[in-house]
């Protein structure tokens, strides 16, 4: 029998088709769709000399290319492969598809062919580390299980390896989910607070995407956070599982443990990773695999799993100075997560590129939770106006020209027994590729000094 993925090969046969970016996630793609013998148009922003050495190979296979600032100029193609930085309302797209063309994307046409069970993960924060708890939870627990989305890894190309048993855990982004059509087996919601409004048109369509990923199977097991109002509100329209830091609902903390339907599961002191934040990860994580994991191999996962990088990574401890890889912080709430992970006052490295989303609740938490600012990138001001701004006694800030100067005197400024922290509250677009490149090159600095 012919599977959903060969179906897939064989539609796009002869098509033309343009892929919309040559990132990560399109790469595996382009190469599927040559091979499947696609007549394909790869567009993008960049130059040719600024693509990946891929671009050569897909020359050779037959591709052509469109770059540059006027490269969404003209599509006329049958089919649309969008990668997920591309708004799918830009007039160039809507005016392709109001002329016949098919708007999709690698993560919609997997949802179309995987053969097993999906779970999904989406939220403002805390979905990498909540994506990495359950797939270590299913691993752990001898599932054929694959881990992919926004995290990093593109799946569609792996599908010929999965059968109806295989479990894929994707994280999701708002911008993978705007045009998603289809919803998981199982879904989570972390929270949501705005976040990437430089992108999305408004904080409605950002909530609007992130409910996709709930929208289109009735028969979704859906965990929402209670403690968040917005998801909180989805509940009342959706019948969903909650888990609590604050309330005694099926999956909540109470007495120093995670309680599921009040059987104490795990105290969480025995959690590896710090945080109360990650609590709620794994009591998200649990409420998704309940049924699935078992309490054993939920407790040995958590007691031994070191976390994701990038998320309060321990660097090194120099002098007596332990310094804290956060780059995944490229939200406020995210940030102010990370104040929780220690009972003591940090040197806070923050700021970053600016994707319009209010400072005003990062100010108070700042002065409660910083010893002293040092702040880079185009949101410093913003940041500090957040701060000075806020009651109670303000923290030394210090406006640093350079990423390298920030490091510098965040450096020099710490005592043996301080906490040095890089956790921007912003996006890493104005000096690096992404978060990744931005921790890596800190974790780089931090081991020369």
């Amino acid at each position: 029998m012919i599977t959903k993925f060969q179906k897939f090969l064989n539609d796009v046969k002869n098509k033309t088709i343009s892929v919309l970016g040559m990132g990560v996630s399109n790469t595996p793609l382009i190469y599927l769709l040559l091979n499947a013998g696609a007549k394909v148009t790869i567009r993008d922003k960049a130059e040719r000399d600024k693509l990946a050495s891929a671009a050569d190979d897909f020359e050779k296979l037959g591709a052509k290319f469109i770059l540059g600032e006027n490269y969404l100029e003209g599509i006329t193609d049958e089919v649309i492969f969008r990668s997920p930085g591309i708004h799918p309302a830009l007039p160039q797209i809507e005016t392709a598809v109001k002329n016949g063309a098919y708007l999709t994307s690698e993560m919609e046409i997997f949802f179309e062919v995987c053969p097993g069970k999906i779970i999904a993960v989406t939220g403002s924060d805390g979905k990498t580390t909540t994506t990495t708890i359950i797939y270590e939870l299913l691993k752990a627990q001898g599932f054929d299980c694959y881990v992919g989305g926004n995290i990093g890894t593109p799946l569609l190309d792996k599908t010929p390896d999965m059968d109806e048993n295989s479990i894929c855990v994707l994280e999701l982004s708002s911008f993978q989910l705007i045009t998603m059509q289809k919803s998981p087996d199982i879904a989570v919601i972390t929270n949501i607070t705005p976040n990437h409004l430089d992108v999305h048109k408004s904080y409605e369509e950002y909530i609007e995407s992130k409910l996709n990923v709930i929208k289109h199977n009735k028969n979704c097991r859906i965990i929402l956070n209670r403690d968040n109002d917005e998801t909180f509100e989805v509940s009342k329209e959706y019948p969903a599982h909650l888990f609590s830091r604050r309330f005694d609902t099926e999956y909540c903390l109470k007495d120093g443990k995670i309680y599921a339907n009040e059987e104490a599961v795990i105290a969480i002191s025995d959690i590896k990773i710090p945080g109360l934040h990650n609590v709620e990860n794994y009591m998200a994580a649990l409420a998704a695999t309940d049924g699935i994991v078992d309490r054993d191999t939920f407790r040995q996962v958590a007691k031994t799993f070191n976390g994701v990088a990038h998320r309060m990574e321990l660097v090194r401890e120099l002098n007596g100075v332990r310094y804290y890889n956060d780059s995944i912080a490229s939200s406020p709430t995210r940030t102010i997560a990370g104040f929780h992970t220690f009972d003591q006052k940090m040197i806070l490295i923050a700021g970053g590129s600016d994707k319009k989303v209010p400072f005003d609740e990062l100010g108070p938490e700042i002065i409660d939770h910083v010893k002293a600012l040092v702040l880079i990138g185009k949101t410093s001001d913003k940041i500090e106006a957040a701060v000075l701004n806020a009651d109670g006694a303000k923290p030394p800030i210090y406006k640093m020209e350079t990423f390298e100067a920030a490091v510098k005197k965040a450096h020099d400024i710490a005592e043996s027994g301080d906490i040095v922290a890089l956790s921007p509250a912003s996006p890493s677009f104005d000096l690096f590729k992404n978060f990744v490149a931005r921790g890596n090159y800190f974790k780089e600095l931090v081991s020369k000094l």
